[in-house]
């Protein structure tokens, strides 16, 4: 065999190696020739970048990103390799990719060279940090307001505020009130990144739900009777269910606070359950201010408020609805809200019959 002629074959084999090695990659890839036609895609290119044969097709017409095609064009007329973020629109989402074009050094029998596209899938590990650096900033910002308020009344206190009786006890009140708050604040983050770990686990067993009902609401009575506001428990005696009972009193104690905080002057707050074939449905129902049809969406996501200056007066962290869906979907079951503005808000607490837990 002649130099020339081994040298195709071995260009050829390494083609045949190479469209086997796309083929079998979970990330999309393309082969582009010199002319801009794509010669190989793999399974993956063709659901990101549209259509079911990408192949002998030109570049251009398939792919309109021109962050994409100058890539493609720069490895081809100068041999430079390219290593960016491009967000292609896939079944009507927008994913990230981080899109790598290097320059091949095989070569066809004119000598021209090509070049291969790598798209891998970021989407997630970019929700991801966003959602990381919301959290951060909300932390931030939540920690700074009471610890803005505390340093400002301790200065007081020491220019003079201490020997003002008047409002010395006034300033020291406001001080505890401000680092109670952060504690709470404290507590409900390392609760709900336990949760969020995976490092929750749930223990069930059969208890009666009405005596924890009662329990629970017998720590919030003194501030209900503070604005004249009655309780009904009207969970059957007999009831029983197959839950985490120190769970279950969480999600209470949260749903509890949130009725108290948002119900009205001489309000009510009532406990009801109904049992489905599938679930026990215990709901919280409040005659509050109840809450726009369009906050629904967003009313458990962590520190959302419909009401944020209000909500931070009364002391709430913005993470206690957060705590409750998570705890509901650790037991396999499911939290929902329904509300009427003006009206009042059910909060809906579906907790599995048979334990399906995670």
């Amino acid at each position: 065999m002649n130099p020339t002629a081994a040298s195709k074959e071995a260009s050829s084999s390494s083609r045949v190696l190479l469209n086997e090695m796309i083929s079998s990659m979970r990330e999309a890839i393309i082969l582009v020739e010199h002319d801009g036609v794509i010669s190989a895609a793999n399974e993956a290119a063709s659901r990101v970048l549209g259509g079911p044969s990408l192949e002998s097709q030109q570049l251009t017409s398939v792919i309109a990103d021109d962050v994409i095609r100058q890539a493609f064009r720069r490895a081809l007329e100068k041999g430079e390799r390219t290593e960016t973020q491009v967000e292609i629109r896939v079944r009507a989402d927008n994913r990230v990719f981080d899109m790598r074009v290097t320059p091949l050094s095989l070569t066809d029998k004119k000598g021209d060279k090509s070049a291969i596209g790598i798209f891998y899938d970021i989407t997630r590990v970019e929700r991801l940090e966003r959602v990381r650096q919301e959290f951060l900033s909300n932390v931030s910002h939540e920690l700074r307001t009471p610890l803005t308020s505390i340093l400002a009344f301790v200065e007081t206190l020491e220019d003079g505020g201490l020997d003002d009786q008047e409002n010395n006890r006034h300033f020291l009140e406001i001080i505890r009130r401000n680092a109670e708050r952060m504690h709470h604040l404290i507590d409900d983050i390392l609760e709900l990144s336990a949760i969020e770990a995976g490092k929750i686990e749930i223990k069930p067993s059969f208890f009666l739900l009405a005596p924890l009902v009662e329990e629970v609401w017998s720590l919030m009575a003194k501030k209900a009777r503070a604005r004249n506001i009655s309780f009904a428990n009207e969970v059957g005696e007999g009831v029983t269910i197959f839950a985490d009972p120190r769970r279950v009193e969480q999600i209470l104690t949260n749903l509890f606070s949130n009725a108290l905080k948002f119900n009205r002057e001489g309000g009510n707050i009532a406990v009801t359950h109904q049992k489905t074939i599938s679930f026990h449905q215990i709901s919280v129902i409040d005659t509050g201010e109840g809450i726009a049809r369009e906050q629904l969406p967003r009313i458990f996501e962590r520190f959302y408020r419909t009401d944020t200056a209000r909500s931070r007066e009364l002391g709430g962290t913005g993470l206690g609805l957060a705590i409750v869906k998570h705890l509901s979907r650790l037991h396999g079951g499911e939290a929902r809200v329904e509300s009427t503005p003006g009206v009042g808000s059910s909060f809906i607490i579906e907790l599995p019959v048979v334990g399906n837990f995670t």
